[in-house]
């Protein structure tokens, strides 16, 4: 490995800039990327606060919108899987524009729609959309920067959809349109930054040959990356599980447990979860990914204890609390099976690794949240939360320890 490489993967665990990091002159190029995989996040989370009115207006049962929010993550995995790679044979700036391109198409969708037809519509092009760039985005970072990279693909998701919860519940609450505004806001962020992408921002990867080959739909982990992937899947499985039943059934189960209809009660608890998971990350950076896994699994379970005491009690400062402590947990584990996996591949398979870790991560957000909305009919949603949190708190568990004593095993046996 050539000095360079080593010194930008000390940076990375160090939390150290290496110093042919990030060339002067593509500071600009790296905060477009990031603004850009931000925007798509925010836009992810936009429906959210949504969910009770379309609800009330179009009378939708549990299933139906844990189906709307659902269709998204599987959209997701669709581009995911056929196009995920796409970036590491054409360049990321063809790909991105086709992913920007898709966005602003679905959130004309979005703008539009009257009943729930359009609405699946609008939230599978988004699907598509975000699986195209996630990929595309997320190598185009860790291009530019090694260091900061990886960081801001972890920070970019929490960040971004407790943003776009949070401004879509201001919106839905004091501003006219109320179902149409935030997407219109979307829209037009979409367009400067496809606007941007053709005139300012320079290619970070060079085109080499399999496009085609590419475009078959395929999940192939970079040789070498198997044990790895394998061993932080338990507790990342877990972490985003208890992501996918925070943003499709929670802000409905906080209305009914606290009897505040207003959008921004359920945004609120959204956002909780997601800054207190980007708070985590920032705080986190640097540190060697075990502790930060260690961490994650720490917060993470007293996290699920205490949203179970709050679903029982109806008690708001528990609610509220939940997110806060869950978050931390959400964030660290995110950030730790990121930090494990990106520092041991090379540009060109970048898009390849981070499609398969983002198979994962919506796989496990959107199965158990349609499983929790068909669960919920039947049993009620406090029931449905109390088993949800206990099958991700086995995993978390399970999954750490098994890490931890694969990490012991090997530091006496290295061979």
């Amino acid at each position: 490995m050539e000095h360079s490489d080593m010194s930008s993967l000390q940076a990375s665990t160090t939390g150290q800039p290496a110093a042919s990091d990030m060339p002067p002159g593509q500071r600009g190029t790296i905060a477009f990327h990031a603004g850009t995989l931000f925007t798509f996040y925010a836009a992810s989370a936009a429906p959210t606060p949504l969910y009770r009115l379309y609800q009330e207006l179009w009378g939708l049962s549990p299933m139906l919108v844990t189906l709307v929010f659902a269709v998204y993550a599987f959209s997701l995995l669709a581009a995911l899987l056929v196009v995920g790679s796409i970036s590491d044979h054409v360049g990321r700036r063809p790909a991105i524009a086709v992913a920007l391109m898709l966005q602003v198409g679905a959130m004309a969708l979005f703008a539009v729609a009257q009943d729930v037809t359009l609405l699946l519509a609008a939230r599978i092009a988004q699907g598509l959309a975000t699986g195209a760039a996630a990929s595309a985005i997320g190598a185009a970072l860790v291009d530019v920067s090694r260091t900061r990279g990886p960081l801001i693909n972890a920070l970019s998701p929490m960040l971004g959809m407790a943003t776009g919860a949070l401004v879509a519940g201001i919106l839905v609450s004091w501003a006219p349109a109320p179902l149409r505004l935030v997407y219109l806001v979307l829209l037009a962020l979409n367009v400067v930054q496809l606007a941007l992408l053709l005139t300012r921002v320079p290619e970070t990867m060079a085109r080499r040959p399999g496009a085609l080959n590419a475009l078959w739909p395929r999940l192939r982990v970079p040789a070498g990356l198997g044990r790895q992937l394998l061993g932080v899947s338990p507790v990342n499985v877990a972490v985003w599980s208890l992501g996918g039943i925070f943003l499709s059934i929670i802000p409905t189960l906080v209305s009914r447990v606290t009897g505040i209809t207003s959008p921004m009660l359920g945004a609120g608890v959204v956002c909780l979860l997601t800054f207190s998971a980007a708070t985590s990350v920032f705080s986190n950076r640097g540190r060697p990914p075990m502790k930060v896994l260690a961490f994650g699994v720490g917060c993470l379970l007293p996290g699920l204890l205490i949203l179970v005491l709050a679903v029982r009690t109806g008690s708001v400062p528990l609610l509220l609390l939940a997110p806060v402590i869950g978050g931390l947990g959400f964030g660290a584990i995110f950030q730790g099976s990121l930090n494990t996996l990106l520092p041991l591949v090379g540009p060109q398979d970048r898009a390849e690794l981070l499609s398969i870790f983002y198979v994962e991560c919506y796989l496990s957000m959107s199965v158990p949240a349609i499983a929790a909305g068909a669960l919920a009919s039947r049993i009620g949603i406090v029931a449905t939360v109390e088993i949800f949190a206990l099958v991700s708190g086995v995993m978390a568990g399970g999954g750490f320890l098994a890490l931890w004593l694969g990490a012991r095993r090997r530091q006496r046996c290295p061979g």
